[in-house]
């Protein structure tokens, strides 16, 4: 393992600690809920669900970071700012912690901030995400708007190598007239979580691996992503049986772990059982093997939960 020699940053979101150097902080756990072919979900547009199931879902996945020392987060993803508001309305009675404010529409992420700075909850909030494709109209709802916290996708369609990453991040990759972190600073964002982008396995995914590293030892800011897509993506496995798939999809929450990840997008939050003990247990070996390097878990930490 390694230390970083450039200070980490930590963000504090709503009371979760994301950042740091590896072994320090917990890895938080993002699970997603009200996804595009939940079950639970009647009507995507109008944001009809059963109320019950996702109750018992978010928490489950508290319990499960109570036990384990791993923070999590609520990643909503919602069609339609209706659907929004009625899936928020459930996670405020039944979460206290942070939330991932994501669409697939441009227009109804740029409502999600009006909403969200509207109710007062933007300090909870995290937007998904700002990146090469990120549009006017979102970008004046966030500057309007009070969130002060964001996932900057620093994938870059022209060129998807680590370095083609870091320059969209820093100057805009030639996509953009500002790279994405002074575009986000001026904007009022101060807690800023990085994510490569994962494409397929076999078109490059292990490069998202790399970048956490490069990124974190050049910007100093928390690093992390949705490795669980390269599994999902990954034709030959689609044809195991399930057992084989859930035990794929949680190793690749270790591996963005071992690369120095300060936080996943684990997926379908129905997912958490397998997640956490992975995670936990990834948390603990890093621990473990930084000890000669004067880095210190913090109390909540799994090695402290669970040893």
């Amino acid at each position: 393992m390694f230390r970083f020699s450039k200070d980490q940053q930590v963000m504090n979101i709503g009371g979760v600690r994301i950042g740091g150097q590896p072994g320090e902080y917990p890895t938080a756990l993002a699970g997603t809920i009200f996804y595009h072919g939940q079950a639970m979900v009647e009507d995507p547009e109008k944001g009809i669900f059963d109320r019950l199931l996702a109750e018992d879902l978010i928490r489950r996945q508290s319990e499960l970071s109570d036990e384990t020392g791993n923070p999590s987060i609520i990643h909503i993803f919602a069609r339609s700012i209706e659907a929004f508001s009625r899936y928020l309305d459930l996670v405020e009675a039944c979460w206290d912690g942070p939330i991932i404010a994501d669409s697939s529409e441009a227009e109804t992420r740029a409502r999600m901030v009006e909403l969200l700075s509207e109710i007062g909850y933007a300090d909870r909030a995290i937007y998904n995400s700002l990146g090469a494709a990120t549009t006017p109209v979102e970008a004046e709802a966030l500057l309007n708007g009070d969130l002060d916290s964001a996932i900057l996708l620093a994938y870059n369609p022209v060129r998807s190598d680590p370095e083609g990453s870091l320059d969209l991040l820093e100057s805009g990759g030639g996509l953009r007239g500002k790279g994405l972190i002074p575009f986000a600073r001026e904007a009022g964002l101060v807690n800023l979580l990085i994510d490569p982008g994962v494409v397929p396995l076999g078109s490059g995914a292990g490069a998202a691996l790399r970048f956490t590293v490069m990124a974190k030892a050049r910007l100093g800011l928390p690093v992390g992503s949705g490795m669980h897509n390269a599994v999902s993506s990954w034709n030959w496995l689609k044809g195991r049986e399930r057992t084989a798939r859930r035990c794929c999809d949680a190793a690749s929450v270790a591996l963005q772990q071992l690369a120095g990840g300060d936080y996943l997008l684990y997926g379908p939050i129905e997912r958490a059982e397998t997640v956490f003990p992975v995670a936990a247990m990834a948390d603990i070996m890093v621990a473990e093997a930084v000890q000669d390097f004067d880095i210190h878990p913090i109390g909540d930490h799994p090695i402290h939960r669970l040893i």
